[in-house]
């Protein structure tokens, strides 16, 4: 496997691969990444020594945590030092022996480039781009797969189709319904791929006499004691979350039914959700954002002051009442005549119409003025509402708080968003979807308080600088004790340290914690595997994958029921996709795809599949996974160890 990127996502993916699937890695970083320590993170833990030699001759950690499993000895990651993935360092990286070559570089430009090139020196090699732009992503893709079918001669079948040799990934969309998630309380997880939706949501430990609905499926139980998502790093044998007090991921039946006192992780909606558009907006606002509050009070203040004056000159003079109503609008006008030798009723009555008439004009001005303004931002950056409260405070629009914005807005959240740089590419995402931005550096006083951050329901800092998140949140704590934060935070033991200080000094708080290349890297080394993973959904500080797998040539899938299939804590198969499986001879499934065809399901996805059923080698389904569980299904070693048996 060779890795090419210039930031953490390269480090964690390389650290992935070593780590959970075994395999040889080839690391091409920039010559200044030698200096830079590679993150600690997750499972990448037990791997970090073993990166922190190859990028650091000089570093030895003690006590032989970098070494590598027992049943993969002497696969030692290899580093290439470069500023770009050109064709030689390709060449030297070893591209034409590669199984995967994952290009991971901030830069969608320099990703294309080197795709290309790789293409080139190896026709049937499996290509995993990080691209930010969907649509340039889709037409990459297809011009590399059409390229490698080209080479090989043409490619037919499901299998091609599904297992293509480039995949197109964005960390920001794999992070994105986390962090959007871990804002919200009460919102659900989501994973989204190409139209498929997986939703779970967490719930708490039921009642006394209440029974917990199991939904479709039980994903994990929670800890048993209350711990935070950032407590400890993932898959730390000493860390808070290791022993029977740690999340359990892919529980069986058991399990479930024992595991009194502890919450759950279920799936428990499933839906097709295809590519759409935002809904349109009209070209005339509502009246209520024409006018202030203040402003429309002030018109009804002055529409009864002409009612009143109507009707006491009705009163006063004996006219009828729709003539002393026009009596009353001229004398407002400021057109009617002097009232002279009338009544001292009437000439009062003049007068005080008259003064309400010079209140008048300044009030329509302001009215003019204000409709006019609201006209000309309608398509530029809108301020937040008087009033609002209960949103979600979302700090930064680059490539992460873009995507999270958009998510925000698909669960119909309302959201504030903070942004100093007035070019940032999220702006545009913003005044699209009329979402209220204020422009101001956050950790300047009064840009929170422009956001309402004191009636605001969370805050979820994205920004690329660990200290401005920070003092953003210790700020809006310093204003609401017991709001809801989340923070982007790239170094898991600062993370660590910050979540235990913010924890002990507002216990009554929710504070979490998210890494965007942590919660990437899993999907990414997913896809270097050569199979399609949909999504990945953190429990607590672990993470869970979910798959779409072929059957046939898996013995532990092939030929066996959904119930004998199931392994508590590594996988757990949950649809079958009906739609590639071809026809069947059980009535089962029969009976399965009819139900899929009545409900109008246009995923072609059955969820509810019974224990029974009996997997076939064409099948295809949708399976949730630990990534030790998923290497251990799907990994290159199992894959060797099948075709020797």
């Amino acid at each position: 496997m060779v890795v090419c990127g210039d930031d953490g996502l390269a480090h964690r993916l390389a650290a992935e691969l070593r780590g959970v699937y075994g395999e040889q890695v080839t690391l091409v970083v920039p010559p200044a990444e030698r200096s830079v320590r590679p993150p600690v993170v997750g499972r990448a833990r037990a791997a970090s020594a073993l990166l922190d030699r190859v990028v650091n001759a000089a570093v030895n950690r003690a006590g032989g945590a970098g070494a590598p499993p027992p049943d993969s000895p002497g696969l030692d990651p290899v580093l290439v030092e470069a500023a770009e993935a050109t064709e030689a360092v390709l060449a030297e990286a070893g591209v034409e022996r590669a199984a995967a070559l994952a290009l991971v570089y901030d830069d969608d430009e320099t990703n294309i480039r080197a795709a290309l090139t790789a293409r080139r020196l190896h026709p049937t090699l499996r290509l995993v781009l990080r691209l930010y732009n969907r649509r340039l992503g889709q037409h990459i893709e297809e011009l590399l797969d059409q390229a490698a079918a080209l080479a090989t001669g043409g490619t037919t079948g499901p299998a091609a189709v599904f297992d293509a040799s480039t995949t197109v990934m964005s960390d920001a969309d794999t992070a994105a319904p986390a962090l959007a998630a871990s804002a919200v309380v009460g919102t659900s997880k989501v994973v989204q791929t190409d139209g498929l939706m997986l939703r779970a949501v967490e719930r708490p430990v039921p009642r006394p006499g209440e029974t917990a609905d199991p939904g479709l499926a039980t994903l994990a139980l929670l800890s048993a004691t209350p711990i935070d998502s950032n407590s400890g790093p993932a898959g730390d044998p000493h860390g808070p979350e290791s022993g029977e007090q740690g999340p359990l991921l892919l529980p069986d039946a058991a399990t479930v039914r024992a595991a009194a006192g502890r919450g759950t992780v279920v799936l428990e909606q499933v839906s097709y959700s295809g590519p759409a558009l935002p809904a349109g907006r009209g070209i005339v606002p509502p009246f209520a954002s024409l006018f202030s509050r203040r402003l429309r009070w002030s018109l009804a203040g002055l529409v009864g002051a002409v009612v009143a004056l109507a009707v006491a000159l009705t009163l006063v003079t004996g006219d009828h009442p729709l003539h002393a109503t026009y009596l009353t609008l001229l004398d407002l006008f400021a057109i009617n005549d002097p009232a002279v030798g009338a009544s001292t009723g009437r000439q009062v009555l003049q007068l005080l119409s008259g003064l309400v008439g010079l209140l008048l004009l300044p009030v329509l001005l302001a009215a003019v003025l204000e409709a006019l303004g609201t006209f000309r931002s309608a398509s530029a950056l809108r301020k937040p509402p008087r009033g609002l409260g209960g949103h979600v405070v979302l700090l930064g629009l680059g490539k992460v708080g873009t995507r999270v914005l958009t998510r925000l807005r698909e669960l119909h959240i309302p959201v504030v968003c903070v942004e100093s740089d007035p070019d940032a590419r999220g702006l545009a995402t913003a005044r699209r979807l009329r979402v209220p931005v204020v422009l101001g550096d956050v950790t300047q006083e009064g840009v929170l308080e422009a956001a309402k951050i004191h009636r605001a329901n969370a805050l979820l800092a994205v920004t690329s600088a660990d200290t401005t998140n920070l003092e953003a949140v210790l700020y809006a704590r310093s204003v609401r004790p017991d709001l809801r934060v989340v923070l982007r935070l790239y170094d898991d033991d600062f993370a660590t340290a910050v979540y235990r200080t913010l924890r002990a000094a507002h216990p009554g708080a929710s504070t979490r914690s998210r890494s965007v290349s942590h919660l990437a890297a899993p999907a990414f080394a997913g896809a270097m595997m050569g199979r399609q993973i949909l999504g990945a959904i953190p429990v607590e500080r672990r993470v869970l994958l979910f798959a779409a797998v072929e059957v046939g040539g898996h013995p532990q899938l092939e030929g066996k029921t959904v119930g004998e299939a199931f392994r508590a804590g590594a996988w757990r198969v949950l649809a079958l996709d009906t739609a590639a499986s071809g026809e069947r001879e059980e009535p089962a499934a029969e009976e399965a795809y009819e139900d899929v065809r009545s409900s109008g399901a246009s995923s072609g996805l059955v969820w509810d599949l019974p224990d029974t059923y009996v997997l076939r080698a064409s099948d295809r389904v949708v399976l949730a996974a630990t990534r030790r569980g998923l290497a251990e299904l799907l990994g290159r070693r199992a894959q060797r160890e099948r075709a020797g048996a």
